[in-house]
């Protein structure tokens, strides 16, 4: 394996926490850390389900367009193996405008990975043609290899020891053009990058179609218009019933032809839950003839690769890959070209083995302290609870994913916030019927006369809201405006309340908090009344005091006036330098 980073990652800000992932992982091979789903590659085939499946595009393939144009940069003489499935891809695109287009990308020539194919399918009839019985699994899909690798360890010795056909396509370029070409693989799949991970001497780079897209773009290349000539063939030869490899069966198809194989039994089976369900405890002694099983890990074949950016119906691509294959005399007469063996070794998995005691205080954690609480429903992506527990134990999981436990941890806190709150709290769906409330409410607002023969006052779930309170225009406000609602001093009967009426879901729940205020506002009225009684009692004491300082107040202002008078005279005469005045002079 080379230092490359892991095929597949998550980009942890994208990620929703919504488990999908984990759900459809065939081998649970996603851990959450931190509420985050992150791959664990020790773990992960590369099947590529978890990248189909996310919704939040937070998983995705290693992207190696920058490596493939460094590698076309570098002046070497590199060459595309080009996937059978282009042509669903592409649907409608000729051959040679495919592979014109690839050679303006600076590529020195296209060849089709299904001249491996072919190889291949004439190496499996002689292996065939050489057993009486037994069991061989092709080896075609490198995520179905990992699969048995490191989940079916004991099957192992029963993969065909082939390499598949990319590498056997690989081979043959280097055998033909020269060891020191780079072979870089455009198709749908992400495994195929573990191939090339591990056997960089033969494949240098895996691409997909949707990195060949986007080279597109940027090179502003349009297949569809470009110029062809007579140079944009596919090297070496032409592929003819390899073609239909990518499709569920195909490669049976271009085995069945071959007279070594004729005696075998065939059989097809795609989709890694499949293979695991048709795989497990087989008994390859028990058969009395050779049997060959082909296994691809996508549903209905490579043309629903995780990289497929062409969303038609499956029949469609199927039939267009049918159409393209040339069953000729060739089929099932080829002789063989190149040494393509290879062989596999076990990578088991092996998972840790926990005790009774310890699951039990992991499933205590999520509140499942007995089988009647274990629900087994999947919504943490495990299929039991005890499952989860083991998950847990690992490190796989975090107790947060059981959906159902958090559920009941938030009611619980609902629950407690609503008995703690000493006011009122109701909480209403949008036809204003009652959702949740807090015994204060019902204290407030029950009456035996009026609700008495209608609801039951220990359970108003269900109740209609303007049954108990006539200021419902408030909840129903918040709920069209999609905004909080503040009214203070809010009349209801002989009572004044302050009323909070806020969204809890858009358009659907609403909530409010009612505080009765009534004693609050009795109590300010009557220190405002004791505030006036004072200002009244104390009102003739000021008036009087007033009077009196008027007294002595007229009296000071004469006094002060005459001084100012006297100042201002005073003034005016030493402007004009005569001599003062002696007190004795006025008089």
């Amino acid at each position: 394996m080379s230092d490359r980073e892991y095929p597949l990652y998550t980009i942890k800000n994208n990620c929703v926490d919504c488990y999908k992932c984990v759900r459809r992982c065939p081998v649970k091979a996603i851990k959450i850390e931190d509420g985050s789903a992150q791959i664990v590659p020790d773990l992960c085939i590369a099947c590529g389900t978890c990248y189909r499946v996310c919704p939040a595009k937070a998983k995705q393939p290693r992207n190696d367009l920058t490596r493939a144009k460094h590698l076309i940069e570098s002046g070497k003489d590199v060459y595309v193996s080009l996937a059978p499935s282009w042509i669903a891809e592409f649907d409608g695109l000729p051959a040679e405008k495919m592979i014109a287009s690839l050679r303006r990308l600076g590529f020195r020539g296209v060849g089709e990975t299904a001249a491996g194919a072919e190889e291949v399918s004439a190496h499996i009839a002689c292996l065939l043609g050489e057993k009486e019985s037994g069991l061989l699994i092709s080896t075609a899909c490198p995520a179905v290899v990992e699969y048995v690798r490191k989940y079916l360890p004991e099957m192992t010795p029963h993969l065909t020891p082939l390499s598949s056909p990319l590498l056997a396509h690989c081979r043959m370029l280097k055998d033909k053009l020269g060891k020191d070409i780079e072979v870089v693989f455009v198709g749908p799949c992400i495994a195929k990058k573990l191939e090339a991970d591990a056997h960089p001497e033969l494949l240098s780079l895996s691409l997909s179609f949707g990195d060949i897209r986007q080279w597109f773009r940027e090179a502003g290349i349009f297949p569809e218009e470009i110029r062809t000539s007579v140079y944009d063939k596919f090297v070496m030869t032409k592929a003819e019933e390899g073609t239909a490899y990518p499709i569920e069966g195909g490669m049976i198809e271009t085995v069945k032809p071959y007279t070594a194989a004729r005696n075998a039994y065939m059989m097809q089976v795609s989709g890694i839950q499949n293979i695991k369900r048709e795989l497990a405890g087989l008994k390859a002694e028990n058969f009395d003839r050779p049997v060959f099983i082909e296994c691809l890990a996508c549903h209905g074949g490579c043309v629903a690769g995780p990289c497929m950016s062409n969303r038609s119906a499956g029949f469609d691509k199927r039939l267009n890959i049918l159409k393209n294959s040339n069953f000729s005399d060739r089929a099932g007469k080829r002789e063989l070209q190149a040494d393509i063996s290879l062989q596999y070794g076990e990578k088991a998995v092996k998972d840790k083995e926990f005790g009774e005691a310890e699951i039990k205080r992991a499933l205590a954690v999520i509140g499942k302290y007995g089988v009647e609480d274990e629900l087994n429903c999947g919504g943490c992506g495990y299929d039991t609870c005890r499952n989860f527990a083991r998950a847990m134990l690992s490190g796989k999981a975090e107790p947060e994913m059981c959906v159902s436990n958090m559920k009941q941890q938030a009611q619980r806190k609902a629950n407690a916030l609503l008995r703690c709150i000493p006011s009122p709290i109701v909480i209403a769906d949008s036809r204003l019927n009652i959702i949740e409330y807090n015994d204060k409410f019902a204290e407030t607002f029950w009456s035996e006369a009026e609700h008495g023969e209608i609801y039951e006052r220990n359970d108003l779930r269900g109740a209609d809201l303007r049954d108990f309170i006539d200021f419902t225009n408030l909840f129903s406000a918040s709920l069209d405006l999609e905004q909080d609602i503040r009214r203070e001093h809010v009349r209801f009967g002989d009572r004044l309340f302050d009323v909070v009426v806020f969204n809890i879901d858009k358009k659907q729940i609403v909530g409010g908090i009612i505080q009765d205020v009534t004693k609050m506002e009795m109590k300010k009225e009557r220190i405002a009344e004791k505030a006036k009684d004072v200002i009244r009692k104390n009102l003739a004491t000021v008036q009087q005091i007033a009077c009196t300082l008027g007294e002595h107040m007229a009296e000071t202002e004469i006094l002060l006036r005459s001084i100012a008078e006297d100042y201002a005279g005073g003034e005016s005469e030493s402007s004009v330098e005569k001599p003062i005045k002696s007190y004795e002079d006025d008089k």
